[in-house]
């Protein structure tokens, strides 16, 4: 079995490559179980495991184990460990370990990308980002990626010193004409494209604050209890869309539009698997409003450590 760290996990994984990949598998057959929870106590400390399986009929199985630890922080440690089983999937022989870590990160800004491919006007500059860990870090890339207009991005921080240490990392390695903002709500109105990739707990972005033809991109609230966004972004006026139906039962954000009666389930215009099969259509009008909320699936991991496999050219034998 091969082992690939953090850079070998990272090196293959440029959004030239994982988006387009990821298309493919939205397009595709493979099949995601439901995923695992597993609640663990071990004396006053609690964690949460996520185990994800999924395989494909290009022959290939995964499994992501996800620990989520919330009082790493006082040790000092990350709060998320994740790594990554790689399978044959025709015998069960294992194949590879990735760092998890890069693949949820970098999987998780391609799948907001494919989102805005689809929904983000083609004429879009001003991106802004909510968020400076390490899915937002990787954004305006992945943005770029689809929308190579893109050329002023913003980025939002509850402490607004991290903002303005990811602006100066993006402007030094990225050479990006990029800036911390502190009003949030005009940053928000100025903005083609609002990506939020938080862990709040409590709307950040309004619906009367986006601009008319603006795209927002919601990646950030994957439980009940996570929110980024006002139950008026999904009101009247906007289209919804949801990388998978799951989100209807998972995303705080929408299940208080939901609640609210800003959101009826049946008035989601798609999910990714219906846009990049070509059954839905995305965005239809230059002044539209559109929504693209996920929450994250496993086929997204798959794809992405099938091409960490695949770019080493090690055949897969058993």
């Amino acid at each position: 079995m091969q082992i690939f760290d953090a850079a070998a996990t990272r090196t293959p994984l440029g959004f030239e490559r994982l988006v387009p990949a990821l298309k493919e598998a939205f397009a595709g057959r493979v099949s995601v179980p439901a995923r695992h929870v597993h609640q663990v106590q071990v004396g006053q400390d609690a964690g949460t495991v996520l185990i994800m399986p999924a395989w494909s009929e290009a022959g290939f199985m995964g499994i992501k184990t996800v620990n989520i630890w919330p009082g790493n922080g006082a040790r000092g440690l990350p709060g998320l460990h994740a790594n990554y089983l790689l399978y044959d999937a025709r015998t069960g022989v294992p194949l590879a370990l990735m760092d998890g870590d890069e693949i949820t990160s970098r999987r998780t800004a391609a799948a907001a990308a494919l989102g805005a491919s689809f929904l983000a006007r083609g004429d879009a500059r001003r991106l802004l980002v909510l968020g400076t860990g390490r899915v937002a870090r990787l954004l305006p890339a992945a943005m770029r990626q689809v929308r190579p207009g893109i050329d002023e991005v913003m980025v939002w921080n509850h402490r607004p010193e991290s903002a303005q240490r990811m602006a100066q990392t993006w402007q030094a390695e990225e050479g990006l004409n990029a800036s911390a903002v502190a009003d949030l709500e005009q940053a928000v109105r100025r903005a083609d494209i609002v990506s939020c990739a938080t862990l709040s707990t409590e709307p950040l972005v309004h619906g009367e604050w986006l601009a008319e033809g603006s795209h927002l991109d919601l990646i950030g609230s994957f439980t009940p209890q996570m929110r980024e966004a006002a139950p008026d972004c999904f009101g009247p006026g906007a289209r919804t869309f949801v990388d998978t139906e799951e989100a209807l039962k998972k995303s705080g954000d929408l299940l208080d539009a939901m609640a609210c009666g800003q959101l009826r389930q049946d008035a989601v215009q798609a999910t990714l698997f219906q846009l990049c099969r070509g059954e839905r259509s995305g965005r239809t009008g230059a002044g539209e409003r559109t929504v693209f909320k996920a929450v994250g699936n496993a086929l997204e991991d798959l794809a992405a450590a099938t091409l960490v496999w695949q770019a080493q050219g090690i055949s897969r034998s058993t």
